[in-house]
C-alpha cells in the first residue's frame, strides 16, 4: 500500500473539525434552551442559532459566502444535535455542567478554526486572532441572548480571554508550522483553550468587578 495513501486530506479534516464544532455549540445551545424549558421548536432553533451564529460572523469577517448558505450539512448537523440533546436530557445529570463543558468545547474549536481561516484569508496575526475570537464567542453570545442571560463573554473575564490565548498560539505557531506540524498546533491550541476555560469556571477565575 502507498503510504501517501494513508495522509489525511487537510479540506476534509477542516469540514470534520467545523462539523464537530457545529454539533458541540448546538448541543450547548440546546442544552441551554432546555434548562429554560423551552418546546422542541425552541431547543432546535436556539441550539442552530448557537452552533452556526459563530462561524456566520467570522466568513462575514473574511468577506465569504456564510457556509450555513453554501453546504447543508452545517444545519443538518446543528438540528440532530439538538434534537439529540432535546431527546436524551432527562438521562443526562446536571444539564448545567454538561453545558459549561460543550460551551468550552465549542469555543475552543471555533477560535482555533476562525484563526485558522483569518489567517488563509491573507489576515495579519492580529486580525487573524480577532477573527478567531469573535468567531469562537459569537454562538455562546446569541445563545445566552436568545434564553435571556447576561453573555458570558460581558461577566467572565476568562471566557474571551482562554479564546484570545489559544488564537495567539495559533497566530505565532503558523511561522513554524512545518516545524511543528498543523494537526500538533491545531489540537494544543484546541487543548489550550478547553483547560483554561474549565479551569476558570472550576476555581471561578474572574477579573475585578465594581464594589456594592
Amino acid at each position: 500500500m502507498d503510504p501517501s495513501s494513508l495522509e489525511f486530506d487537510p479540506s476534509v479534516m477542516s469540514l470534520i473539525a467545523e462539523l464537530v464544532g457545529t454539533a458541540v455549540f448546538a448541543a450547548s445551545g440546546a442544552s441551554a434552551a432546555v434548562g429554560k424549558r423551552l418546546d422542541l421548536f425552541g431547543v432546535v432553533v436556539i441550539g442552530s442559532i448557537c452552533a452556526l451564529g459563530g462561524g456566520a460572523l467570522r466568513d462575514l469577517l473574511i468577506d465569504a459566502k456564510p457556509l450555513v448558505l453554501s453546504d447543508w450539512r452545517y444545519l443538518l448537523v446543528a438540528v440532530i444535535a439538538a434534537l439529540v440533546v432535546f431527546r436524551f436530557h432527562p438521562a443526562l445529570s446536571r444539564v448545567r455542567t454538561m453545558m459549561l463543558v460543550l460551551d468550552a468545547a465549542g469555543l475552543a474549536l471555533f477560535t482555533v478554526i476562525g484563526t485558522l481561516k483569518g489567517l488563509d484569508f491573507g489576515f495579519a496575526v492580529y486580525a487573524a486572532c480577532i477573527v478567531g475570537v469573535l468567531s469562537g464567542i459569537g454562538g455562546g453570545i446569541l445563545r445566552d441572548v436568545l434564553v435571556q442571560e447576561i453573555p458570558a463573554v460581558l461577566r467572565e473575564d476568562f471566557y474571551a480571554l482562554a479564546a484570545a490565548i489559544g488564537a495567539v498560539m495559533v497566530g505565532v505557531g503558523a511561522r513554524w508550522e512545518s516545524q511543528i506540524g498543523h494537526w500538533t498546533l491545531m489540537l494544543s491550541a484546541i487543548g489550550v483553550i478547553f483547560v483554561v476555560r474549565l479551569v476558570a469556571i472550576r476555581y471561578r477565575w474572574e477579573a475585578p468587578k465594581p464594589k456594592s
